[in-house]
């Protein structure tokens, strides 16, 4: 069987649905040096009518995409660095996404927004390391966050077909992720829909984006202890909050892994739903960057940031040792 890597798995999502859909184009930076290597070979294969290459103007050509997605096409517009979402921020959440309502129903805006590369590495510095994906959430903007090749593809298609603004964070570290797959069984696969990667019965650890192949290593490295649940929620606008409620009503325990700062992230959101509208037995945890973190530039400093393993199953066994509420 084939493996399919996650970059991979974006440029094949990508190039089969401009294959299907002739109103499917991307845009962005360096598009026709493909750079990420998402669009690796289009400008030969689709031409630059629908691999347009734009200027250093994040603000200009993203509001380009709004209108050209109002005039009938379907843009995937592709930023190469994570803060870059931040300098477009006002046009994808109080433009692109509040279009169809400011304008009666009439018009829809399907655009695609692809962060291929989202999160820290070592050297890339403050301004390039971020995962911002809990800000276009609290927005409402529809937003994803998969963790695997597979899922790569399908919520990659789903995003461009959908009519609504989409926002596609592709992990940093999960880029090298590579999965056997039938590629005959590759597809849409809807937002707000999550997936249990292994099935528990002690404690339910929701892990977001990269985290999920960390969790699966803890999973593995605790099972003697526990048997632990890895539960991905895949989009975090719409979240599969019934989803997660069949996992937790499975363990009682919930502990959750988000790969961003601790005030105000994904991991506070499910720990409070869950602690409203879920049958608990112990308080939850989260295990998160710390409060405000600023990556800069030095990597022995920025590792300390990551929320990792280690901390993760120190969270766990709290979790299991607590003797509930």
């Amino acid at each position: 069987m084939p493996k399919l890597s996650y970059l991979k798995a974006l440029n094949r999502a990508l190039g089969d649905e401009m294959d299907r859909d002739e109103s499917v184009f991307v845009l962005g930076e360096d598009m026709n040096f493909a750079l990420t290597n998402v669009t690796a070979g289009f400008l030969d294969r689709f031409g630059p009518d629908r691999v347009v290459e734009v200027p250093l103007t994040e603000q200009g050509f993203t509001n380009f995409a709004t209108g050209a997605a109002m005039a009938g096409r379907r843009p995937v517009v592709e930023f190469q660095i994570p803060f870059l979402l931040l300098l477009v921020f006002e046009q994808i959440t109080n433009q692109a996404n509040k279009f169809l309502l400011m304008s009666g129903g009439q018009r829809s805006v399907p655009v695609t927004y692809l962060m291929p590369a989202a999160g820290w590495r070592a050297g890339w510095g403050a301004q390039h390391s971020d995962q911002p994906y809990s800000l276009f959430a609290h927005m409402g903007v529809k937003t994803v966050l998969p963790a695997t090749p597979t899922d790569a593809y399908g919520l990659l298609t789903t995003a461009i077909r959908d009519d609504d603004p989409v926002v596609f964070f592709g992990p940093l570290a999960a880029l090298p992720v590579r999965e056997d797959v039938d590629y005959a069984d590759l597809g849409p696969i809807p937002l707000g829909k999550g997936r249990v990667h292994r099935a528990g019965t002690d404690v339910t650890v929701v892990a977001l984006g990269h985290l999920v192949h960390e969790a699966l290593a803890v999973a593995e490295e605790l099972a003697d202890e526990a048997s632990i649940e890895v539960w991905d929620p895949r989009s975090v606008y719409p979240f599969d909050w019934a989803g997660l409620a069949e996992s937790v009503a499975r363990t009682g325990r919930l502990v959750v892994f988000d790969d961003s700062n601790r005030a105000c992230g994904m991991g506070a959101e499910v720990l409070a739903t869950a602690a409203e509208e879920m049958r608990l037995t112990a308080p939850p945890k989260r295990v998160t960057r710390p409060d405000g973190a600023i990556v800069g530039a030095v990597p022995e400093l920025d590792v300390a940031l990551q929320p990792d393993r280690a901390q993760l199953a120190e969270a766990i066994r709290a979790v299991l040792k607590s003797p509930g509420w």
